[in-house]
């Protein structure tokens, strides 16, 4: 069955070029490596809510926008082989967190097995 690995996290409007090809570098990555999918969106009807909102969870400044994305994996085990692979490739190890286009300790992701797929 299916995996997928969920990511939400600002990104400043300024920067989003730069993130946009940080991204496509990285999707390469993960594609080379056996990733089935991978997609990177910004906000576009994206509103604070009341208690909760992709805005609030990532603590949004006016300036900054939401990134949502997520990769598809044919499982688990192909994640985990996948993700090791990513993680140890010199070009994407080499990069400093400092220089990253978006401020990553606002991000969060986390693993999802699928309940329903059409």
């Amino acid at each position: 069955m299916a995996y997928v690995d969920g990511f939400v996290l600002p990104v400043p409007k300024d920067k989003l070029d730069a993130y946009r090809k940080l991204a496509r570098k990285a999707g390469k990555i993960w594609k080379e490596y056996g990733a089935l999918e991978y997609v990177e969106c910004v906000a576009d009807d994206v509103q604070p809510g009341k208690l909760t909102s992709f805005p609030q969870a990532v603590k949004l400044k006016p300036d900054e926008v939401v990134v949502f994305s997520w990769i598809v994996y044919a499982s688990r085990a192909q994640r985990d082989k996948i993700n090791a692979k990513v993680m140890a490739d010199p070009r994407l190890a080499s990069m400093d967190p400092k220089s990253m286009p978006f401020d990553g300790k606002r991000m969060f992701w986390g693993g999802f097995k699928p309940i329903v797929t059409m």
